[in-house]
């Protein structure tokens, strides 16, 4: 069962919620007013009624399992490392697909009631065409890490609980998921929220460098900006032999102008040389980092360093005769 709330509570929740939808001045002040338009004018959803704790049966959940079954694998370390922090402070983890349904989770067995009891589970629809204003929902529909705090959900069924959701991307830029850190606590600070929240974006970051590493497991990977998870985002490029960029995260799509019509045919070389000098020192001093690992790794043996990087040793040399690296 879900977490009941009082007749009169509910209608008040509904109310604010139906006030702030046909309000234009009402709607500028409040933070998801969008998200509660969508829900109710689009979506056609009742503020004031639960969606109830329908759930996919056990062979419809393992099927969407299987489909995503790679974001699942390189989620589950990462996952294992965030609830180890976030259980304990009665916390839950949640992973969804593109589409909002909770695939995987994480969380003390002291919990399980609360959580479930709000349909927050495996199997079930957070997506917000089902349950409206959520962290799960709204990260998908808006593209972007959010934090829902109680009433800020449009249910009210769902106001008991605060949602920290975050985005996680696929090997193309796609949307492939969200992980939400959700709390059913009532003494939940809102500092310690947006701590959490933090905390919640570093790991589907970390899960997008992940999922574009094993996409790309035969290419070189390079970073396409200061540090690999720069504040616009996971910025990755894939390289193959010949320098040809055959693929980039989202970030660095966005960041470098990258259209797809150019992966797979434009020189990594132009394509930073389209952008300022600065830019282009850059991408030499990540090539030229990049090879001295290399070497360091090989124990100074240039073909067995030119074998890690998946390039000739004579494209080796040249490469580093042109970055200065001596060998």
């Amino acid at each position: 069962m879900r977490h009941r709330e009082s007749a009169p509570a509910s209608r008040n929740h509904a109310e604010i919620v139906q006030s702030v939808v046909t309000s234009a001045k009402a709607a500028g002040r409040a933070g998801f007013a969008a998200s509660w338009r969508r829900s109710m004018i689009h979506h056609k959803l009742d503020p004031g009624q639960g969606q109830g704790a329908h759930r996919l049966t056990e062979r419809e959940i393992e099927a969407r399992r299987e489909a995503a079954g790679l974001l699942l694998r390189v989620a589950a370390p990462v996952l294992d490392r965030l609830a180890r922090a976030a259980c304990e402070a009665g916390c839950a983890v949640f992973l969804s697909d593109a589409e909002g349904l909770v695939l995987d989770e994480r969380l003390r067995e002291g919990d399980r009631r609360a959580f479930h009891g709000s349909n927050l589970a495996p199997g079930s629809d957070w997506s917000e065409g089902s349950e409206g204003t959520n962290g799960i929902g709204t990260c998908l529909a808006e593209g972007r890490a959010v934090t829902v705090w109680r009433d800020q959900h449009f249910r009210a069924t769902n106001t008991g609980l605060t949602c920290m959701g975050a985005p996680v991307f696929g090997a193309e830029g796609e949307l492939a998921g969200v992980i939400d850190v959700s709390s059913a606590r009532a003494d939940m600070t809102e500092g310690y929220a947006r701590l959490v929240a933090l905390t919640v974006q570093d790991a589907a970051s970390r899960i997008e460098a992940d999922l574009f590493r094993a996409a790309f497991a035969g290419a070189r990977i390079l970073s396409a900006g200061g540090t690999e998870e720069s504040p616009q985002g996971v910025m990755l490029l894939a390289l193959d032999r010949d320098d040809l960029v055959i693929g980039a995260t989202r970030a660095a799509r966005r960041q470098l102008g990258l259209e797809p019509r150019q992966i797979g045919r434009v020189p990594a070389n132009d394509l930073f040389g389209e952008r300022a000098a600065p830019a282009q020192g850059a991408l030499a001093e990540a090539q030229r980092a990049e090879m001295a690992r290399a070497l360091a790794r090989s124990g100074g043996n240039v073909s067995a360093a030119a074998r890690d990087l998946g390039i000739g040793r004579a494209t080796f040399y040249r490469k580093a005769k042109a970055l200065g690296l001596g060998v």
